[in-house]
């Protein structure tokens, strides 16, 4: 780069950065790990000097990075107009710190590029780099996580909000009927974490076999997996021990279930979710890159488990828990079905055709609206003809946050980044709505039907 178009960055940087007139200065030491020293700096006529004196320090002449940031906090959170400079040069080392004349600079502004495409468009250097480690040191190196964090990282665990409403809604009709016992409401929730879970592991593993993570250019906090494996976290071999482990509890505690509470109906049905959680993925039925992802979802964790809560309590089935489970199941199919829209060019690119990737995108939200227009009419339906409580007409209070999902679609199907509030707006839905109609089956006890 010519001296006079760097100078004019140089300057344009310092402009900038006034607000927060620190540099940070990077290099890499001799045994190939990064450094860094942070402290004050001042652009001079070709460069930039940072007065930083304390050890350690690149050496004379080492090739050194310097990273000028620029943030801006927002009244109401968050932060906004983020930009940095990285001017690449030589160091000089001076009395009173490191001078740096730059030949390069590179840059990232956040209204060019959101912050999450930036860090994830960095993964493949990170990669090269780590596999560099490895070589030079003759043993695998990779990056780390405490356990506990990575453990709720692979297994997704803040999910499992999805497990615990169908299982509370279930011990809930059960209340409603006059069965309830908590040590088995405990051992039901436990029982179905466990194989949710091993669900989210086991979906990991074959969406990183078969590419669809790998080559997702655009993962959120709430969709595209964990991406444990993508980044060097957990390997292949690990996970499948951590699902097998995952599963294998579940089972057990729903062996125990169907023994001493259920019987082989509980077993019937507890296969079938367990199958049913298996083949979402799993090769070859697939369902999930077959388009019949939300059908799998909304099955596994609407009637199955609210059914089969309702099964431990009392002893045996009925239709209030499937009648209660619909609404339920149809919003936790709208969650996996709003997920699914920030990943559709990388399922498209693995041949996973999910719902997302075969509708156009007119019908994305037109979809959604439909799909939650069914929950709270059939809430409304099911209230008049007597088959819910009349206090689970409270769910909808909760339409305002479908709407603003369904606007949010509608306006930003095609922008990844900008569908994360709309998805943390879905999965509080799905929440909040069942448990106002868990709620509903508890009052309606307590209170009686018309609250007197």
């Amino acid at each position: 780069m010519s001296q006079p178009a760097m100078r004019e960055i140089l300057a344009e940087a310092q402009r900038r950065t006034a607000e927060h007139p620190f540099a940070v200065l990077v290099w890499v030491d001799e045994a190939g790990y990064p450094m860094h020293r942070p402290g004050p700096f001042e652009v001079e006529e070709d460069g930039i000097r940072l007065r930083i004196s304390d050890e350690p320090l690149p050496p004379d002449g080492a090739p050194v990075a310097v990273i000028l940031s620029r943030i801006r906090p927002r009244p109401q959170g968050g932060y906004g107009g983020r930009r940095y400079w990285t001017f690449h040069g030589s160091a000089h080392r001076r009395a009173d710190g490191v001078a740096v004349r730059p030949h390069r600079v590179s840059g990232w502004r956040e209204d060019e590029q959101p912050f999450l495409a930036l860090c994830e468009g960095a993964v493949p250097q990170a990669q090269r780099y780590f596999a560099f480690l490895s070589r030079i040191h003759g043993r695998p190196i990779r990056p780390r996580l405490p356990l506990v964090g990575l453990l709720l990282r692979a297994t997704r665990a803040p999910f499992l909000t999805a497990t615990v409403i169908p299982v509370l809604l279930g011990a809930a009709v059960a209340f409603y009927e006059g069965s309830f016992s908590s040590p088995w409401l405990v051992l039901t929730l436990a029982a179905a974490a466990l194989v949710h879970l091993g669900l989210n592991v086991c979906n990991d593993i074959f969406d990183a076999l078969s590419g669809a993570d790998a080559v997702n250019p655009s993962p959120t906090p709430f969709s595209g997996g964990s991406r444990v494996i993508q980044y060097g976290l957990l390997g292949i071999r690990e996970m499948a021990l951590l699902c097998a482990a995952l599963y294998g509890g579940g089972a057990l505690l729903g062996l125990l279930m169907v023994i001493f509470r259920a019987g082989v109906p509980l077993l019937v049905l507890g296969a079938l979710g367990l199958l049913l959680s298996i083949a979402y993925t799993a090769p070859p039925l697939r369902l999930a890159y077959r388009g019949l992802g939300e059908l799998a979802v909304g099955l596994g964790f609407g009637p199955l488990m609210t059914i089969g809560a309702y099964m431990v309590q009392t002893g045996r089935i009925g239709w209030p828990p499937l009648i209660a489970s619909v609404p339920v199941a149809l919003l936790i199919a709208l969650v996996l079905y709003v997920n699914e829209v920030p990943d559709r060019a990388g399922d498209a690119a693995a041949g996973k055709r999910t719902l997302a990737v075969r509708l156009s995108g007119r019908w994305r939200a037109r979809i959604y609206g439909i799909g939650v227009a069914a929950a709270y009419l059939f809430v409304g339906i099911a209230v008049i003809l007597r088959w819910m409580p009349p206090w689970a007409v409270a769910v909808g209070v909760t339409l305002p946050m479908a709407v603003s999902v369904g606007r949010s679609l509608a306006r930003f199907a095609e922008q990844p980044y900008a569908l994360i509030p709309a998805m943390a707006t879905q999965i509080r839905l799905h929440l909040y709505a069942g448990l106002l109609l868990t709620a509903s089956y508890l009052v309606s006890r307590w209170l009686g039907p018309g609250g007197s």
